[in-house]
């Protein structure tokens, strides 16, 4: 029996889950399915925020889930600003932001919120993400923040490629350390991001001026900045249908999507790369240098926008 339905009579919720969908009807629904019984012995509610699909996504959550909580936006807020519309709907004490392209195994959900619980000083939490068919971990479930030298060798010159297990070079993805290793990292995806209500509430949750991606690095950096641990938790696990949510397909879902909308998301991680940048560490190195890197920005942006135009 779904958890809404359980606590019903219930004054508060423990969690509550909170997943933005954005024409993935098909994914989103196996999510829930998965959901069902991943929260079954849990006090917490589902709020899915449909960000205006066109794909009737809503209405198959009115019809098949009807104990999942439904908002619909009149528009595309992108994932910052869809996300922040719980804000004033959400009763858990702890928040879990979960992506409608994931399943959930049955004891992730307990067992993430079982560890955040008990250790007071962990302010956000995330498990391993599985690539669906065999393709291996997710890297974006741990990264670092970017600093110069992390972009230089990640971004550019991409030596984590070469040296997977380097300390020195493979920073950004923690190449050196065991991904079934828990420990603590700078940054936890937005697939998977258990935090506290009280803290989103005392930061404000997701800067906004973030469209897409780099919202939850933002908000990982205000957190840390805070005192907080964030927490790489590889004992539990969930599968991530990565990228559909950007006009992929991944076989399960097909879309199709105009160029410019195309440049547009795989533009935005580098727009938002430098807000971040400009925002929190322009302050703490030289002016030359912060030039120098808004110019590497600029011209990997130019590299993306060419390849897409090419290549489609």
């Amino acid at each position: 029996m779904p958890c809404t339905i359980m606590l019903q009579k219930m004054k508060k919720t423990s969690l509550s889950i909170v997943i933005l969908s954005y024409n993935v009807s098909g994914l989103l629904s196996k999510c829930l399915i998965s959901l069902q019984k991943a929260i079954r012995w849990i006090a917490c509610e589902v709020i899915v925020i449909d960000n205006a699909s066109s794909d009737a996504s809503a209405e198959m959550v009115e019809k098949k889930f009807p104990w999942v909580t439904l908002v619909r936006n009149t528009k595309n807020l992108g994932f910052a600003a869809g996300n922040n519309v719980a804000r004033k709907i959400v009763d858990g004490e702890f928040i879990l932001f979960l992506n409608p392209d994931t399943f959930v195994y049955e004891s992730t959900i307990r067992e993430t919120l079982d560890y955040i619980s008990k250790h007071k000083n962990v302010g956000v939490i995330t498990c391993k993400m599985e690539l669906p068919d065999g393709r291996g971990l997710d890297k974006d479930a741990r990264r670092a923040f970017i600093t110069p030298w992390i972009g230089l060798t990640h971004l550019f010159l991409k030596l984590d490629r070469i040296f997977p297990k380097s300390k020195l070079f493979s920073k950004y993805w923690y190449g050196y350390l065991s991904p079934d290793k828990l420990h603590e990292i700078d940054v936890a995806q937005g697939a998977y991001f258990l935090t506290r209500r009280s803290i989103l509430d005392k930061l404000d949750w997701f800067d906004e001026d973030y469209f897409l991606d780099g919202e939850d690095i933002d908000l990982c950096w205000r957190i840390k900045n805070s005192g907080w641990k964030i927490v790489y938790f590889p004992e539990v696990k969930i599968i991530h249908f990565k990228g559909v949510s950007k006009g992929k397909a991944d076989g399960m879902t097909k879309k199709k999507v105009k160029l410019s909308e195309k440049i547009r998301y795989r533009t935005t991680g580098v727009d938002s790369m430098r807000m971040f940048y400009t925002k929190s560490l322009w302050s703490r190195y030289p002016l030359i240098l912060n030039l120098i890197i808004l110019l590497g920005i600029g011209f990997l942006k130019f590299l993306r926008v060419t390849k897409t135009i090419v290549f489609g």
